[in-house]
């Protein structure tokens, strides 16, 4: 099985750019993450879209695929790499029409195996399951287990991505189990070391597992 990668979450609200593209300069440097996902959920999508384009093209020139949360349409229009559908967000195919064949595509399934299957009948480029643990980010509606991730691995080829309430301390399982991804967001940005420091620990946890 290949290294397990890093894929982070923006944080649910970024108060000053400036700031924030300090913190993705860290991020950069690093070398540690494979995908960033931009989720501002309570943001207006035209100030949503004018964010991104700040926010997106140093993320990309340093090879990080780009995602945006929810809409299709934004993320064509940004440029970014492709979309992350929540089961409400709409279809697959509808996505797929808006982005084409060449943007990823990844899809919510909580703890479900039947939404994971349907989503890889549907042509997702991944799967994302969880939460495995508590959460700052958001309500947890749907607990899942580790098990889960195992049972993706020996069936399908499409990645899978683990996310909810992971840090370096409580990541080692999920790594185990087979997640070719961690999703982490406030365990990086709320880290006392920094954002440089919670992203060594998780890299060096997920080269050396």
């Amino acid at each position: 099985m290949t290294k397990t990668q890093i894929y982070l979450i923006s944080p649910p609200k970024i108060d000053d750019l400036k700031t924030f593209q300090k913190q993705l300069d860290d991020v950069i440097s690093s070398k540690a993450i494979s995908v960033f996902q931009l989720r501002l959920k309570n943001l207006e999508n035209r100030d949503f879209v004018l964010l991104a384009k700040e926010i997106l093209p140093p993320l990309q020139d340093a090879g990080i695929a780009c995602i945006i949360n929810d809409n299709p349409k934004i993320a064509r229009d940004v440029k970014a790499d492709g979309v992350h559908l929540g089961q409400s967000d709409g279809t697959i195919a509808e996505a797929r029409k808006i982005l084409g064949n060449d943007r990823i595509i990844g899809r919510t399934c909580h703890n479900s195996r039947h939404l994971a299957m349907m989503a890889a009948e549907e042509g997702a480029d991944y799967v994302a399951f969880g939460a495995f643990y508590p959460t700052q980010t958001k309500e947890v509606k749907h607990m899942a287990e580790p098990e889960i991730l195992t049972w993706w691995q020996d069936l399908m080829e499409i990645p899978c991505v683990a996310i909810g309430g992971i840090v370096a301390e409580n990541s080692l399982p999920i790594i185990n189990a087979g997640a070719d991804f961690i999703a982490v967001s406030s365990g990086v940005w709320s880290h006392l070391g920094g954002v440089k420091t919670a992203l060594n620990e998780l890299k060096q946890i997920c080269e050396t597992k």
